[in-house]
């Protein structure tokens, strides 16, 4: 029986206008009050997953899996319960990768604000901060090591052709001391070494006292293969890259069709 359902956001509870169709909303809150524990999964920080959290009308102490793993919230009081952190020497690392690609920006996401290292915010950094509700302030290396604020995760930022090459040359190397992935056509992320969706989801269902046969977790994209790996129940959306697809034990209809509704009404409350 399934018992906790981990939802990816873009791509998947969102539709292409980056909304919830109402049909997601009615079946999560169905599923919630079946008993089933609603946890949000996703690659956005804190700043751009309030609006959605509170739309889904949900209990007052829940939990959400952010910064793709590396960060996990109690709502009831936003208190910080599972976090990884991005050292002083790995923000070296990071940095010395970028040294030779001026059009990819290194981004940081703190616990309190968006970062861009170097002396302006790109206009693509602009738009992507926008998306989450926040603005990105530049900040240089040695002020971002002087602060005691935690960084989670890196993000190297750049239209395309850019950060494909880049990606093509520095890939290899810093997957040596980071989890990485291609999120988006101009996102390449870097995580501290072993976090991903599904070390995070997998801490959090032994802390709800949950195996991996009573999850059922649904994506779309590359960031969410691990955690689709982990659950028993993996659901692939409609829309989703042929390698997710390829992975999971069911699929479902589109995140412009409501493919979350499907998926819970087809295995959850059947």
């Amino acid at each position: 029986m399934i018992k906790l359902i981990a939802i990816d956001l873009d791509g998947t509870l969102l539709n292409s206008d980056k909304k919830i169709p109402e049909e997601n909303v009615k079946a999560i809150q169905k599923a919630a009050q079946a008993g089933v524990k609603i946890v949000l999964c996703t690659g956005r920080p804190k700043s751009g997953i309030l609006p959605f959290f509170e739309k889904l009308g949900l209990g007052d102490e829940e939990y959400i899996i952010m910064n793709n793993g590396c960060t996990i919230y109690n709502t009831k009081n936003w208190e910080l319960v599972f976090h990884a952190q991005v050292t002083n020497e790995e923000l070296d690392k990071l940095n010395e990768a970028v040294a030779n690609y001026p059009d990819v920006c290194l981004t940081l996401t703190g616990e309190k604000h968006y970062y861009a290292v170097g002396e302006e915010v790109p206009e693509l950094v602009q738009y992507d901060a926008g998306l989450v509700f926040d603005n990105a302030h530049a900040v240089t290396l040695d002020e971002m090591k002087a602060t005691d604020e935690i960084i989670f995760q890196a993000m190297y930022m750049a239209k395309a052709p850019q950060l494909n090459s880049f990606q093509e040359a520095k890939e290899i190397a810093l997957a040596k001391d980071f989890s990485v992935v291609r999120s988006q056509e101009y996102i390449f992320e870097a995580m501290p070494k072993g976090y991903t969706k599904a070390t995070a989801l997998k801490a959090l269902s032994e802390k709800l006292g949950f195996s991996p046969e009573q999850v059922m977790a649904l994506g779309d994209a590359a960031n969410d293969l691990e955690m689709l790996e982990f659950a028993y129940h993996s659901v692939a959306m409609g829309n989703a890259t042929d390698e997710v697809k390829s992975i999971c034990r069911y699929e479902t209809t589109t995140n412009d069709n409501a493919g979350v509704a499907q998926a819970i009404y087809d295995y959850v409350l059947k």
